[in-house]
C-alpha cells in the first residue's frame, strides 16, 4: 500500500474514533456536601480530599463562606472541584442581605464555575410578599458575581422563605439574570410536598435548573429531625432511579449532588455505599 494512502487511512480511522468518543454521554458529575459535620474521624478538608478521590468523586460541596481558600487547595492538590458553596440570605428590611465576605470568596473562585447555594430567609415561608426585596438583592449579587462566572441557586430548604421549588421558580423568573437559577433538593422536598409527583414540578423548573441533590430516603416520614430523609444512597424505600430517570427524560444535563448532612459514623464507610449505589443508579441519566 502506497504510503499517503496508509497515511489517509490512519487519519480516517483516527477521526472516527474521535467522532465515537465525542459522541458518548459524558460522565455525569457526582459530588457530596455536608460531609463535615457528623464525620466521626473528624477529616481535615485535605483528608477528606484524598478521601473522596480514593472513593471515585468528582468534588465536593463546601458549607458557608469559612475557610474556602484551604478547601480549594486540598482539592487542587488531588485533582477535585469544588462544585458548590452553600450560604446564607437575609430579606430582612433594614438589615444586610449576606456576609460581605461573599465577593471576596468571588475572587477565590473565579472561572472555577462554582454555584452558591442561597438559603434564603426574612419573610414567612413562600410568602410572594417578600418578591420585590428579593428582586433587587440577587440582582445585585448576580451583578458582582457576573465576572467570576459563578452561578447563583435558588435553594428549596423546608423553613425558609424559599421553602418549595415552585417558589425558587417564581423567584428566578422575576430575577430574569442569566447566573440566577435553582437547584432541586430531594430531602427538602420530601418534607414539604406530600404530594411526592415531582415531574410536573421539574418541567416547571427546567430553564432554570442547574443543580439536583439526591439521597437515600424513604417514601414517607412523619418523625421530626432527618433520620428517614437523608440515607445513605442504598438505603431507603424512596425510588431514586426514578427520579433521575425522569430528569433525564426532560433533558436535565447538570451535576448530582449528594446530600449528607446528619449521616454519622465514619464518613468514609457511608460515602463508599453511596458510590457503590450510585454506579449502577447513573444508568437511569445515561
Amino acid at each position: 500500500m502506497n504510503s499517503w494512502i496508509l497515511r489517509a487511512v490512519v487519519a480516517l480511522g483516527l477521526a472516527v474514533s474521535s467522532l465515537a468518543r465525542a459522541a458518548e454521554p459524558k460522565p455525569r458529575a457526582f459530588f457530596p456536601f455536608c460531609i463535615d459535620w457528623h464525620d466521626a474521624k473528624k477529616r481535615t478538608f485535605a483528608q477528606q480530599a484524598e478521601m473522596l478521590k480514593a472513593l471515585g468523586y468528582d468534588g465536593v460541596g463546601h458549607i458557608w463562606l469559612d475557610k474556602v481558600a484551604e478547601r480549594l487547595q486540598s482539592l487542587d492538590a488531588v485533582g477535585l472541584r469544588l462544585f458548590q458553596i452553600t450560604m446564607t440570605v437575609d430579606l430582612t428590611p433594614g438589615k444586610a442581605p449576606y456576609d460581605p465576605r461573599f465577593q471576596d470568596v468571588l475572587k477565590l473562585v473565579a472561572g472555577r464555575h462554582v454555584q452558591f447555594d442561597l438559603l434564603v430567609n426574612g419573610f414567612k415561608p413562600s410568602d410572594p410578599a417578600g418578591d420585590a426585596r428579593a428582586v433587587a438583592v440577587f440582582r445585585a449579587m448576580s451583578d458582582l458575581a457576573q465576572d467570576s462566572g459563578a452561578q447563583l441557586l435558588l435553594y428549596p430548604h423546608v423553613g425558609c422563605w424559599i421553602e418549595r421549588i415552585q417558589d425558587a421558580c417564581r423567584v428566578a423568573q422575576e430575577v430574569d439574570r442569566k447566573n440566577v437559577g435553582v437547584m432541586f433538593n430531594l430531602c427538602h422536598w420530601l418534607r414539604v410536598d406530600k404530594g411526592r409527583d415531582y415531574r410536573p414540578l421539574l418541567e416547571q423548573a427546567m430553564p432554570w435548573l442547574w443543580a439536583v441533590s439526591i439521597n437515600g430516603a424513604d417514601e414517607f416520614d412523619d418523625k421530626p429531625g432527618w433520620a428517614h430523609y437523608i440515607q445513605p444512597l442504598d438505603k431507603g424505600s424512596f425510588d431514586v432511579g426514578r427520579l433521575l430517570k425522569t430528569l433525564k427524560d426532560l433533558g436535565y444535563r447538570g451535576p448530582i449532588g449528594l446530600q449528607c448532612y446528619g449521616i454519622g459514623g465514619d464518613a468514609r464507610d457511608h460515602l463508599a455505599r453511596s458510590m457503590a449505589a450510585w454506579q449502577k443508579l447513573r444508568a437511569n441519566l445515561e
